[in-house]
Formats: structure tokens, C-alpha cells, sequence
């Protein structure tokens, strides 16, 4: 049976993240309040942010970064845009 939980970012219950992301205090937070589909949001919202403040990933500065950002868009404000971020045309 899936893992169901009331997701923070959809405000319904839906499917689950089948682990936590993390080992840690935080990751358990996602897995308990985050649904698969916000996670899938997230991670695009990641790579853009990645992309645009052209992060190095592996350095501690911006894993803090990110960290911040996911904890607002999951749990706050729901994270801003970069300032002269143009979203691609399809």
C-alpha cells in the first residue's frame, strides 16, 4: 500500500515520497508532510536554481542554500524566483 500523507505544498492527502530524501531530522519532516508530486515540483525548481545561480552542488555553501530553499518552498513562503529568472518558452 502507498505511503499517504496530507502534502503541505497541495493541502490534500496524496501518494507519499516511498523514503525519506535525507537521513536526517529534516528528511523525515518531507517524508511525513510531502507528497511525490511536490517532490517532482521541487526537484524542477531545484535544477533551475542550480542553473541560474550556477551552483557547484558538492560545495558546502550551496548545499545550505538549497537546504533554505527547499525548507521555504515545502514549509514557508514557498521559495522566490531569482530576481531575472525567464522561465523557458515551450
Amino acid at each position: 500500500m502507498a505511503h499517504m500523507v496530507f502534502c503541505v505544498r497541495y493541502k490534500k492527502e496524496m501518494e507519499g515520497l516511498d523514503e525519506p530524501p535525507f537521513d536526517s531530522e529534516f528528511g523525515q519532516k518531507i517524508y511525513k508532510n510531502v507528497s511525490k508530486a511536490a517532490w517532482d515540483e521541487w526537484l524542477g525548481r531545484q535544477k533551475m536554481l542550480l542553473n541560474e545561480y550556477r551552483l557547484q552542488p558538492w560545495l558546502p555553501q550551496a548545499q545550505q542554500f538549497l537546504v533554505e530553499q527547499m525548507e521555504d518552498f515545502f514549509f514557508g513562503s514557498g521559495s522566490a524566483l531569482p530576481a531575472d529568472f525567464v522561465p523557458p518558452a515551450h
